[in-house]
């Protein structure tokens, strides 16, 4: 791994990040919402991977992120989602990545424990 790939990288992911607070900021909900749907990180990630290590590994990390969004990144978005009116937008965020990061490390521990996706 070299570090102008390294830089690239995050220049990348930071740029779209900020492509999509742009947007809502200026009152464009819609395309905030759908820029945000797109899968950015995932989108960007799995071209470079698959310049670097191939078709298979993006494949074998597919199937990893997809198990591991519905263990834990959903439960993070419902928590969000229903918390946020009740104990306010930064609060819930906490909350969320609290549920977010147990369920991670239990998923993690399953997956790796019974040699899912190898």
């Amino acid at each position: 791994m070299n570090i102008s790939n390294l830089i690239i990288y995050f220049i990348t992911g930071g740029l779209f990040t900020t492509l999509i607070v742009a947007l809502e900021e200026s009152g464009q909900r819609t395309l905030s919402g759908l820029a945000t749907l797109i899968p950015i990180f995932t989108l960007v990630a799995y071209f470079f991977i698959g310049q670097a290590q191939g078709s298979e590994a993006v494949s074998q990390h597919a199937k990893w992120v997809l198990a591991g969004t519905l263990v834990s990144w959903v439960p993070y978005m419902l928590a969000v989602a229903y918390l946020s009116p009740k104990i306010g937008s930064h609060n819930a965020i906490l909350v969320g990545l609290a549920v977010f990061f147990v369920l991670a490390l239990i998923y993690i521990a399953v997956a790796s424990h019974f040699e899912l996706f190898r």
